[in-house]
């Protein structure tokens, strides 16, 4: 188990190599000339210049690039070219609303989705399986930000139940922090809990169909037992499996509901950055982004042992 720890590790290794190579071709994908382009249209050469110097794109792209590694392993992403403060202090202030509303969404989600999906496959063919089969088609139908501002309108505007936008830390009490994570969480984990439910439903009925499930029937084992105890329990593994890929759509769903409720994270910061091309901020945020999703991948893949003893690594 160690050794497979250590040799998973190790394989991050060059998947987070090709991460930091495409995060630094970024300024020379984009068109046109960076400093340029943040200099603005009344620039003159000099403010050109300048910007180039400060940006580092004066000097060879490999000297560039090998600058900016040793920079990354000090733990230094940069400066912020229009705040001229360090990225690093920049991600710092806004990472607990966007960690805040993931938490919050995974969580809502997965309780949400995993039971619809138990339920859509003992009850297969049902009306509640055809309810459940509707939810999910309109979950990755629906774009979140045509959600959030369904649910802004229903809730926020003509029900007046909860705050329309902003965020408050759970250290200002547990319900200001809950009523403003309510509809962002809801918004974004529409699409994660379709495709959880979908999985769950699709296991359960592979699983649901196996001998040992129509003997432990036959021993009168309750539907409770069979349903948990044997069923859901041995289609555990490709639950978790997508709640891990599906990350990558939290991530990218982040962006966009921090915009609609206006929550000061890094979905909020990734936008602003693009909007004024502050390069190093985009570059930092990438990679923030990824190291956390192939750190996530990780734990899903040695949390295998633990759902099912079979596995062994």
């Amino acid at each position: 188990m160690f050794a497979y720890i250590v040799r998973r590790i190790l394989a991050t290794i060059p998947v987070m190599a090709v991460v930091a190579i495409f995060v630094f071709a970024l300024l020379y994908l984009s068109p046109g000339d960076p400093a340029a382009i943040i200099a603005g249209d009344t620039a003159t050469v000099e403010d050109i210049v300048r910007i180039r110097a400060k940006l580092g794109l004066d000097e060879p792209v490999y000297i560039q690039f090998g600058s900016w590694v040793w920079r990354l392993l000090q733990g230094d992403l940069g400066i912020s070219i229009f705040t001229n403060l360090p990225v690093s202090k920049l991600i710092e202030q806004r990472l607990e609303p966007t960690v805040a509303l993931t938490i919050t969404t995974l969580i809502i989600s997965v309780l949400a989705a995993i039971p619809m999906g138990v339920l859509a496959a003992w009850k297969a063919g049902s009306w509640i399986d055809r309810v459940v089969m509707v939810f999910a088609v309109l979950g990755f139908s629906v774009p979140i930000f045509v959600l959030a501002y369904m649910l802004i309108f229903v809730f926020a505007i003509w029900a007046d139940l909860l705050p329309v936008q902003g965020y408050v830390s759970i250290t200002s009490g547990f319900w200001p922090f809950l009523s403003h994570m309510i509809l962002p969480s809801a918004a974004l984990g529409m699409v994660f809990a379709a495709l959880i439910a979908r999985i769950t439903r699709a296991s359960m009925l592979d699983v649901l169909a196996q001998d040992y499930i129509r003997t432990a029937q036959a021993k009168g084992l309750g539907s409770q037992q069979v349903l948990i105890g044997h069923a859901l329990k041995n289609a555990a593994v490709p639950i978790v499996t997508i709640i891990g890929i599906g990350v990558a759509l939290l991530i990218g769903g982040v962006v966009v509901t921090e915009t609609v409720f206006a929550i000061p994270g890094l979905g909020r910061l990734t936008v602003d950055a693009i909007l004024r091309r502050d390069y190093p901020i985009i570059q930092g945020i990438i990679l923030i982004f990824s190291g956390a999703y192939v750190l996530i991948n990780l734990l899903v893949d040695l949390s295998y042992t633990l759902i099912d003893p079979r596995i062994r690594y």
